[in-house]
């Protein structure tokens, strides 16, 4: 065997214990006994250093000076396994040990925080997370910047500077297409009672529609809606309330639009470093082009008004286009996952700024509460009345994933520049959409971004899918066209 040949199959190993232990999370999240919670954060930590210790074998460093690649996909995996190497090195095996059992009993502890609406309760173990993950940063940052450390693991090339400036050109025209839409007569909204058997039913028709394999995926509930896992077993989650359905149908389509990328990688790149997706902000444009580009499009919104009536009879608002308007109805909320999509990016602005500000030590976690309610209060117009519709509604930061809220948005960055060339490419779509038929769209962005993996950095697989240059400016075009239109602006 060559030097190549030995470390990619140490590295498939390596791989392939990453997946059992995205395995173990989806378990705690879906079927866990309550009481198992401390057990598993034992069983995260042994993994996790079992995992810490591969990263970091001596014998990587040799093998990645020695071995020469064949190709551009073993050239691809000699830079991201370098990549994982290097960050690894950087932080000791026993605070990435403590780090994940932490997270994990973390995690359990916000679910009944959250029930509970208990924020202060809850309060001391965020402050545990928070210092260990602040002690990774500054490990991983060299005396850099500890926030922009953690933002590399999940958008590798990105800063938080780079962020800020993007929101800052984003903003503006954001609150003005809000405040305009403010002006306007309101969409109807959607109410009856929706049984939950039926939402499931509909749910998983809807996710087949989307290119959902379901050979090699499973759809369950949980607190949090989801996708784990990669290559041949992709797991999604999603969640019900029966006065509600367009929260679990949509969410379905998100974590779809995750599923699919990972189940769409090529089979070759399977437990490999190429085969997952390439960062979080790219893995995000797909979940949201499928949701919103696509699921919220006035023409699908036609074929599922007929499968809403189907399934659930006469509703509270009348025809397709009544439908496609409550789809994309925009009213200011508390929760970021049922957001429409003119608001959604202010959620991500929100937790952006008071993140970066608490991994400076520019924020107390003792004033978290207020500086997120004062601040929610000021960009939405309302009042947080209680914890789990304010800072208690995400599991991102009880899990330790500071850095991460920020992909959210670049993926919308990053859809707004697909749905553009996938639409020009495409004349015809929405015809096909009209019918729930997705499967044009979904064959372009296979080939154009999903099949690749991890072969190139996260900016350049969106400039060589889409020809251009990334921008937020198709973004907010399609936002003011599409509302525009639904509003009658």
């Amino acid at each position: 065997m060559s030097t190549m040949d030995d470390l990619l199959a140490f590295q498939r190993e390596t791989e392939a214990l990453g997946q059992v232990m995205g395995r173990l999370g989806w378990d705690q999240e879906t079927v866990m006994p309550r009481g198992a919670a401390a057990q598993r954060g034992d069983e995260m930590a042994a993994l996790e250093g079992v995992l810490h210790a591969r990263r970091t074998d001596p014998r990587l460093g040799d093998w990645l000076e020695q071995a020469v690649p064949g190709s551009e996909a073993e050239d691809a995996q000699l830079r991201l396994i370098r990549r994982s190497y290097d960050r690894s090195r950087k932080v000791p095996g026993r605070l990435a040990a403590e780090i994940a059992r932490v997270t994990s009993v973390s995690q359990g502890l916000w679910a009944e925080a959250r029930k509970a609406e208990d924020l202060a309760g809850f309060l001391p173990v965020l402050g545990q997370v928070i210092e260990l993950r602040c002690e990774e940063a500054q490990a991983l940052s060299g005396g850099g910047d500890a926030y922009d450390a953690l933002l590399d693991g999940y958008e590798p090339e990105m800063t938080g500077d780079e962020i800020g400036a993007l929101f800052d050109r984003m903003r503006p025209r954001i609150v003005a297409l809000r405040e305009a839409l403010r002006g306007a007569p309101p969409a109807p909204e959607l109410t009856g009672t929706f049984p939950k058997p039926e939402q499931l039913a509909l749910a998983e028709e809807i996710a087949r529609a989307f290119g959902y394999d379901l050979t090699r995926g499973r759809i369950d509930e949980a607190v949090h809606p989801f996708s784990s896992g990669s290559h041949n077993d992709v797991r999604i989650t999603t969640r019900v309330n029966e006065g509600e359905p367009l929260g679990c149908l949509y969410s379905t389509i998100h974590e779809v639009g995750h599923a699919g990328y990972e189940q769409n990688i090529a089979q070759a790149h399977g437990l490999t470093a190429l085969g997952q997706g390439v960062s979080m902000g790219v893995h995000e444009s797909q979940s949201r082009i499928y949701e919103n580009q696509l699921g919220r499009s006035p023409a699908f919104c036609q074929w599922l008004y007929g499968r809403m009536v189907d399934r659930f009879g006469t509703l509270s608002v009348e025809g397709p286009e009544a439908f496609a308007r409550a789809v994309n109805r925009v009213a200011s909320g508390y929760i970021r996952t049922e957001a429409d999509e003119v608001h959604y990016n202010l959620h991500i602005m929100l937790r952006f700024d008071l993140e970066r500000a608490l991994m400076r030590g520019d924020l107390a976690l003792t004033d978290l509460e207020a500086a997120w309610n004062d601040r929610f209060a000021a960009d939405f117009g309302i009042v947080v009345d209680r914890p789990s519709n304010g800072m208690l509604q995400d599991v991102h930061w009880p899990v330790g994933l500071f850095g991460y809220f920020p992909t959210y948005s670049l993926g919308n960055v990053y859809a707004g520049c697909l749905n553009a060339a996938l639409r020009a490419d495409l004349p015809t779509l929405d015809d096909d959409l009209a019918q729930g038929d997705p499967s044009a769209a979904l064959a372009w962005l296979k080939g154009r971004v999903q099949t690749h993996g991890g072969l190139r950095p996260p900016r350049e697989t969106i400039e060589h899918a889409t020809g251009a240059e990334v921008s937020e400016v198709p973004l907010l075009d399609y936002l003011e066209g599409k509302f525009g239109a639904l509003y009658g602006l």
